[in-house]
């Protein structure tokens, strides 16, 4: 048994192509600038993408397309990115395939609408909740990286070991980190039975050579086991948030309420094209161990489908009845049972909310991001403090980073803000031409940053 778990999705400098001062220059953007984002493309694609055929397909249909004009008329980088998008997803079926520009230039139309915050998480849990009738529900929107996930999750399911059944509310994950996403699915399997879960198949870099990581369950110290799990989902779940759904509808241990997720199977990473373009190309495909495929293009089914705003009264009725078969009489699940008539959302039902949020700076995360950011200005980054990752998605922006940081200049002050939406340490950066806002990781046990950006 080989148990190998790397995380494969990472936080990391995903915001490096934005504006670094408001003196930077906005670029040209121009044919020429068109041309060579495309080229670029084409570059990664050849490189790195999981499906060396389909990657010599995409690249063929926008190097047409730009030689016939196609994109001659599109004035709006947004739209251009939108336009690139289509054209190679209509080639790929890939739904993580993406082109985004980074800004420096104002919204076609005038200001737009900024997106309204996501809530606050510790770890990616939005809600840790007992309810009524000793129901444990979880609202789970993401799997930042283990460092960020794993603390949490060890404290939302010891706060939940007692709960006689569990409800987790993946109806808005996005995903993230796969060793996260397995991590997580360890809780609901017996720690001395290893399991592997997934598998992720990648490309080594320009050659049409694979590898394979595996990933297991490892020994947690609260499992939540022989009880009942329901999974809410929606047609937002995607990526991670699919794998971990898939995984355990495929090793029959959950019961799934809502509509068929997203259908995004294949990880990566985002890939500078052009001084403001970026491309999220795939380089692995998730492989289930038992079905030997995965959930691309078609996404989770579930074993009751329903509309997503039903999902908790669907699943929080089961649960009730199968605890009252249980237990008889119950004056509580009986009134619980009489209420759900009328309601959709787990709000009216908790008893007791019991999800913690960091307040303060993780040890050591200011040292840390002052070493990373002293590196990158001399131009030699800190591998051996990065992740596996985290290196790799440097060395590859490096150039980038260097322009970026010989702009800003030398630091002035380093003050911590906040924690973040998604767990990393939020901080306040001053330079000599600039300021910036840096969101950094807790440091992991071997004391590497796994997940680092800035804008």
């Amino acid at each position: 048994m080989r148990k190998l778990v790397t995380s494969l999705i990472v936080a990391a400098f995903a915001a490096v192509l934005s504006t670094a001062t408001a003196q930077t220059p906005t670029p040209v953007f121009d044919n020429a600038a068109k041309l060579d984002t495309v080229a670029k493309i084409g570059a990664v694609l050849t490189n790195r993408y999981v499906f060396p055929d389909r990657a010599s397909q995409a690249k063929a249909k926008v190097d047409a397309a730009l030689a016939a004009g196609d994109y001659d008329s599109i004035g709006d980088p947004n739209e251009f990115a939108q336009r690139l998008t289509a054209d190679l997803q209509s080639v790929t079926h890939d739904k993580h395939m993406r082109v985004s520009y980074m800004g420096g230039l104002p919204p076609a139309g005038g200001q737009q609408t900024p997106p309204s915050a996501p809530p606050p998480t510790n770890g990616g849990f939005a809600r840790v909740d007992r309810l009524k009738g000793n129901i444990g529900f979880i609202r789970l929107m993401g799997f930042p990286t283990p460092s960020i996930f794993d603390p949490a999750a060890n404290d939302a399911l010891r706060d939940l070991a007692d709960t006689d059944a569990l409800i987790i509310d993946m109806r808005d994950n996005g995903g993230g980190s796969a060793e996260s996403d397995s991590y997580f699915g360890s809780f609901f399997f017996d720690p001395a039975k290893p399991v592997q879960l997934n598998s992720i198949v990648n490309r080594t870099q320009s050659t049409t050579e694979f590898t394979t990581t595996e990933f297991w369950t490892k020994p947690v110290a609260t499992p939540y086991m022989n009880k009942p799990v329901y999974i809410l989902t929606s047609k937002r779940t995607f990526s991670g948030g699919e794998a971990f759904i898939y995984d355990l509808q495929v090793q029959k241990r959950i019961s799934i309420y809502g509509e068929t997720t997203g259908g995004g199977a294949n990880p990566g990473g985002m890939f500078p094209v052009g001084p403001r373009f970026g491309i999220f190309v795939p380089t692995g495909r998730a492989e289930n161990p038992l079905t030997k495929t995965n959930w691309e293009g078609v996404g989770v089914v579930p074993d009751h489908p329903i509309d997503e705003k039903l999902a908790f009264r669907a699943a929080m009725s089961d649960a009730v009845t199968q605890l009252l078969k249980k237990k008889g009489n119950d004056p509580v699940l009986t009134a619980v049972k009489a209420t759900l008539t009328q309601q959709t959302e787990p709000t009216p039902f908790v008893e007791a909310a019991l999800l913690k949020f960091r307040t303060t700076a993780s040890p050591g995360t200011e040292a840390a991001l002052r070493r990373q950011i002293e590196g990158l200005e001399k131009g030699q980054p800190d591998y051996d403090e990065m992740s596996e990752g985290l290196t790799n998605v440097t060395r590859r922006q490096l150039p980038d980073l260097e322009q970026i940081m010989g702009r800003l200049g030398a630091i002035k002050s380093i003050t911590f803000n906040s924690v973040g939406p998604a767990g990393n340490d939020v901080y306040e950066v001053e330079f000599e031409h600039g300021q910036t806002e840096w969101r950094i990781s807790p440091l992991a046990p071997d004391g590497k940053v796994e997940g680092l950006s800035f804008h």
